[in-house]
């Protein structure tokens, strides 16, 4: 297998993996009307997603492709502005939910397209393996924060694992750096850790 054959093999992949991933958050958040995907993550993910659909996509394949990430993580941003605001209404007002959702998406936004011209990667690439490594702990962290997998599942670990994989292993051969190595490795131990939490969340509760 060619070279260039390999990587549009492990990009489409990716993008595979990462519908099915939003596909079941989405899911999941219906059945249990709770969020799945935390704000920050849900922030840097549209982000990163509108600005490589609509300011700088690499082609038109990518410009597709990004853009079904985009459209089912509209409806996952809806969800969680339908649902989150249950879980932190004893914290803070309704306002202030709002106000710091808003303010975390402009943040997000524009932080994405400052690493895109500091790290002068026209690709996204060093933003979105941030944004996934952020999002690997936040998940973890989510497990934690409810003690129980609502709007959580074995699925969307396996996938959002394998969707990474897949990139990371195509970096790593054939555009390889230091920074992105340690990232891939660090995303990959997480998601390890959220998918065993998982797993004994349901061998604690199956017996």
């Amino acid at each position: 297998m060619t070279q260039e054959k390999f990587i549009l093999i492990s990009q489409l992949g990716m993008w595979f993996f990462w519908i099915i991933t939003y596909i079941l958050v989405i899911k999941q958040g219906i059945r249990d009307k709770r969020y799945g995907m935390p704000m920050a993550a849900i922030c840097a993910n549209i982000s990163w997603e509108f600005i490589f659909t609509f300011m700088y996509p690499l082609n038109d394949l990518h410009r597709i492709l990004t853009f079904l990430w985009f459209l089912l993580d509209i409806f996952i941003l809806i969800q969680f502005l339908l649902y989150g605001y249950k879980e932190y209404k004893k914290f803070f007002p309704r306002k202030v939910f709002y106000s710091s959702f808003f303010i975390t998406l402009v943040v997000s936004f524009f932080t994405i397209l400052a690493m895109m011209h500091e790290f002068n990667d026209k690709a996204g690439v060093y933003s979105a393996f941030f944004q996934n490594l952020m999002m690997s702990g936040l998940f973890i962290a989510l497990f934690i924060q409810r003690g129980n997998l609502s709007g959580q599942s074995m699925g969307i670990a396996v996938c959002k694992m394998v969707g990474t994989a897949l990139a990371a292993v195509c970096f790593y051969l054939y555009f390889r750096t230091p920074l992105i190595t340690i990232i891939s490795l660090a995303i990959f131990v997480y998601d390890w850790i959220y998918i065993i939490l998982i797993y004994r969340f349901n061998v604690k509760y199956a017996k």
